[in-house]
């Protein structure tokens, strides 16, 4: 067994993992001709309804997913197909981003989303929003890029540095030189990639069993329970109940999607209002049925190491995140081993390359060019200087992650919906209710978010999906309050506080609300379909 354990990758994955370097090296010496901010940071507003959906979906889906749900599902004490429900609220999210989030910040012809609270409230509101966003995905993508290192190390022949440096300097390279469109066209070969990763990995899972029939001979129907309505969160260990999953999610979903530089960004970058409609159809239809195949991968492959000794010796106990990397490794032919540590790559520089990106334009838009005065050659400067900052920062950082990523990685979830439901109640303030000035608004953030920290510190027993719904409402309640006791002029006037798109598109809606139930009611019926 340890010949094979321990076997290295030939000359054939080396040359494919080269070639794929080299072309994403020439893909930002393609697009390196950015004359402006709207070149740069919106891809000159060029972009289609399909590559901005899969660039979007191709982010979301990170080595993260790619290695960690499937062990979740497939090996994990206590995990299972459970992990469906994360996925329940999105088709709602991106309804309701459509609707009535996206649409007026679109109008704004804005860069930064942050530029809106400013027009709204102060600059205050948009410096603060703006600074958690920066500090808070930089360190959340040096995690992930030190995660995937470290599996990488495990299984090849990779050392740590290196493959941090691989994934860093390349994505640092081509994002630096080509901008926005190297960013989305990139994560679109990428998303491609990943997905030949996921179909491969299950038909070799399956093949491996001894088809289709032993896998289900031997599966763990203890894991096919999807959906739990009576968990409802308030218990330490209470987790994954269709409620919170849903409430909590549709807050964290519609703050993520709408409110995040990383992911607005590319909405911004869209030809017209139309073309962001289709986005948000499309990565609202999509996202299930890719995160539904490879949690049957994670089954597949969970069964194999159940079904196989040597298998699972191989997968250390604390570590079942190796299970995908050591499966690759062990029972996948050279070359396809190669396409595959590619999709580990592109998942986790897809992840880096959409960070670079929104964080150069936020560093830039947010605290250099706010009063709109940067001369444009001065402009692309300070945009290129911020996106190399905020490369070296993601890269040195992933080398001082070190052994706390662990409990950094929950961490990092967990600071998020700290924030996530405050900031989207922020903006839905500024967009719905004419009532709320700077100072309620600023008074109503600072609430909700030290609510959350409250909940996480001293009511562990909440699930902290709940936070993001709990940190909205209590953002929006304290905002309406503050602002009547504090009187303060506006801005804007009230014609321009109200001026905003209902316009429903009740073909879109109708696809989405379907499509909502039908994922619930597929997720009940997982045990029925194994």
């Amino acid at each position: 067994m340890d010949g094979c354990l321990y076997a290295r990758s030939t000359y054939i994955d080396y040359i494919v993992i080269i070639s794929y370097i080299i072309g994403f090296l020439f893909l930002g010496r393609l697009f390196k001709d950015n004359k402006d901010s709207k070149d740069y940071f919106l891809g000159g507003k060029s972009f289609g309804w399909f590559p901005l959906s899969l660039s979007t979906i191709a982010t979301q889906l990170s080595a993260i997913s790619f290695i960690s749900a499937p062990a979740f599902v497939g090996l994990k004490q206590g995990g299972g197909m459970m992990w469906l429900t994360y996925e329940f609220a999105v088709p709602l999210a991106m309804l309701f981003l459509m609707v009535f989030l996206i649409p007026p910040m679109y109008k704004a012809g804005i860069v930064s989303v942050y530029a809106y609270l400013e027009k709204r409230f102060s600059s205050s509101t948009r410096v603060l929003v703006s600074a958690v966003f920066q500090v808070s995905r930089a360190f959340g993508t040096s995690v992930m890029i030190y995660t995937v290192a470290l599996i990488l190390t495990s299984v090849m022949d990779f050392p740590m540095w290196q493959t941090i440096l691989i994934i860093g300097v390349v994505t640092l390279i081509y994002s630096y030189q080509g901008g926005m469109k190297a960013v989305v066209y990139g994560d679109m070969i990428q998303m491609i990639i990943l997905l030949m990763g996921i179909v491969i990995c299950l038909f070799a899972g399956i093949h491996y069993i001894g088809g289709w029939d032993e896998f289900i001979a031997n599966i763990d129907r203890s894991r096919l329970t999807a959906v739990n309505f009576k968990s409802m969160g308030l218990q330490k260990g209470d987790e994954f109940g269709f409620f919170p999953m849903l409430i909590g999610g549709f807050f964290l979903y519609a703050s993520y999607y709408g409110t995040d530089q990383s992911q607005v960004q590319r909405l911004f970058s869209a030809q017209d209002m139309g073309t962001v409609k289709k986005t948000l159809l499309f990565n609202g239809l999509l996202r299930f049925p890719i995160t539904f195949v490879y949690c049957v991968m994670g089954l597949v492959i969970g069964t194999l190491a159940l079904t196989q000794t040597e298998f699972m010796q191989s997968v250390p106990t604390d570590k079942p995140d190796l299970m995908i990397p050591i499966f690759i490794r062990d029972y996948l032919p050279h070359g396809i081993i190669g396409i595959l540590m590619v999709a580990i790559f592109s998942a986790a520089m897809s992840s880096l390359s959409s960070a670079i990106n929104s964080l150069s334009a936020a560093t830039v838009e947010d605290f250099f060019n706010r009063k709109k005065d940067l001369p444009n050659e001065k402009y692309m400067a300070y945009s290129k200087y911020a996106a190399l900052f905020w490369g070296v920062v993601c890269i040195v950082l992933a080398f001082f992650t070190g052994d706390i990523a662990k409990t950094v990685i929950e961490a990092i979830n967990k600071v998020g919906s700290v924030f996530y439901g405050p900031i989207l109640a922020t903006f839905i303030a500024a967009i719905a209710f004419k009532r709320v000035n700077a100072m309620g608004a600023n008074i109503g953030l600072l609430s909700g978010v030290a609510v959350n920290v409250y909940l996480w510190l001293f009511v562990p027993a909440v699930f902290w999906f709940w936070w993001n719904a709990v940190g909205a409402i209590v953002t929006l309640l304290v905002g309406l309050i503050a602002s009547f006791i504090i009187r303060q002029e506006q801005t804007l006037t009230e014609e321009q506080i109200l001026e905003k798109s209902w316009d429903i598109d009740w073909g879109k809606a109708i696809i989405l609300l379907v499509f909502f139930v039908a994922i619930v009611l597929l997720s009940v019926n997982v045990p029925n379909l194994f």
